[in-house]
């Protein structure tokens, strides 16, 4: 069976769906907050709390080279947690980081707006109109956030193997597409899709062991992994020495090789 993303316009049904998805299949269901909530570098409840792109900056500049050790973090995490297999992961880009993968079925779950208005004005006790402001704040938001962070238009549905629009189709129904597509020989891993996800898994580990090379270029095959670095003659052999332990200390690699660049 196939690893599934679930990109949610909606976090409620997005949620609910990969919840009774999981459950159906006998799945572990993840979200995007609980891989944030055991990223050992942020552990900044703030990150969890953001929810406008101002606030990302400012979070994510307390850190050197924040936002490239965020999208580390978090893509080790996510395609480390894939590998294990048998997962349903909701949240906005969790199929970007598996866009070469096979066995992974990609969906997006849009939902009616005059049901999401009903939602949240019965969640929060709110009126119609601030019911609408808000979400469409949290869209646009979110939009930003993807765009900020990965570059990803969360509305391109050439990243989507499978978009169901909630409204007509009920819950229920959306979990009943998904499992049926599940099934379909296409989604299904292979010896090669295996090996592809395990590459990019020892890649994003390796990228994110290097957080003090944020410029490191990583490739990773079948547990050989080749590092290229820019670094000054006279300070190669230190870097190499550095770099050396972090990679000794990752068990999938097999096999490494530092390659240095001059800087002139």
């Amino acid at each position: 069976m196939p690893i599934i993303t679930i990109s949610r316009g909606s976090y409620f049904y997005g949620k609910s769906i990969a919840e009774k998805l999981a459950q159906r299949l006998n799945y572990t269901c993840v979200s995007r907050d609980e891989i944030i909530e055991n990223l050992d570098e942020f552990h900044l409840p703030e990150i969890k709390m953001v929810r406008e792109l101002k606030d990302a900056y400012s979070v994510l500049d307390r850190f050197p080279h924040g936002k490239k050790r965020f999208i580390a973090a978090i893509r080790s995490a996510i395609l480390n947690r894939f590998l294990a297999g048998n997962v349903v992961y909701h949240g906005l880009v969790g199929h970007y980081f598996v866009t070469s993968i096979s066995h992974v079925l990609k969906v997006r779950i849009i939902s009616d707006i005059e049901s999401r208005v009903a939602g949240e004005m019965a969640r929060e006790n709110i009126s119609e109109e601030k019911a609408r402001y808000i979400l469409k704040k949290d869209d646009e938001e979110r939009r930003k956030w993807a765009m900020f962070l990965y570059g990803v238009d969360l509305a391109d549905p050439e990243a989507y193997n499978l978009a169901i629009r909630i409204g007509h189709l009920s819950e229920d129904d959306a979990v009943d597409i998904i499992a049926g597509t599940a099934g379909l020989s296409s989604f299904q891993e292979t010896v090669e899709s295996k090996a592809a996800l395990a590459d990019l898994a020892l890649t994003a580990t390796v990228i994110r062991k290097l957080f003090d090379f944020p410029h490191a270029d990583v490739v990773s095959r079948e547990g050989h992994v080749k590092i290229t670095l820019k670094a000054p003659e006279e300070q190669q052999s230190i870097i190499r020495d550095r770099v050396g332990q972090i990679l000794s200390s990752i068990d999938e690699i097999n096999e490494y090789v530092i390659h240095f660049v001059s800087y002139f």
